[in-house]
């Protein structure tokens, strides 16, 4: 394991993640909320969101294990990396054949694209806020 020390993220760059996670979440939820499409078709946009947002998290935090000398098991690894990748071809290809306008299409893109990167961040600065934490509070367990 490294005994590299971590810098603490500032409160800013903190917000800003936290800000960009919850506008793309919230965006792609209410467009879905409003959309004029049957409902299973929202359950499946849905769907990958939740799907694209775990995978996102379990891929930073399969990377960052690694990077820290942390146990990580390549098909675990492997899988992360097939889940974000599928996430994101099922998004295209359910958009390339839904009966959206262009616009829409982009929205839903955009705003999936946004969640997932912010879902990134947030994850990161999780992990530096509880490796920076003074020595026996939240530096013990691993998030």
């Amino acid at each position: 394991m490294h005994t590299t020390p971590v810098q603490r993220p500032s409160s800013a760059f903190v917000g800003a993640s936290w800000a960009a996670l919850l506008i793309g979440a919230i965006t792609y939820l209410s467009g879905l909320w409003n959309a004029a499409m049957a409902l299973n078709e929202k359950g499946y946009y849905f769907t990958l969101l939740m799907y694209g947002l775990f995978a996102a998290i379990s891929l930073q935090k399969s990377v960052r294990d690694r990077h820290e000398g942390i146990a990580v098991t390549g098909i675990y690894f492997g899988l992360c990396w097939i889940s974000v990748l599928l996430a994101l071809l099922l998004l295209t290809v359910g958009l390339f054949n839904a009966s959206l306008q262009n616009s829409e299409k982009g929205f839903y893109a955009m705003s999936f694209l946004l969640s997932l990167f912010a879902a990134v961040a947030v994850q990161k600065n999780v992990r530096d806020m509880a490796l920076s934490a003074p020595s026996g509070s939240a530096a013990e367990t691993q998030p």
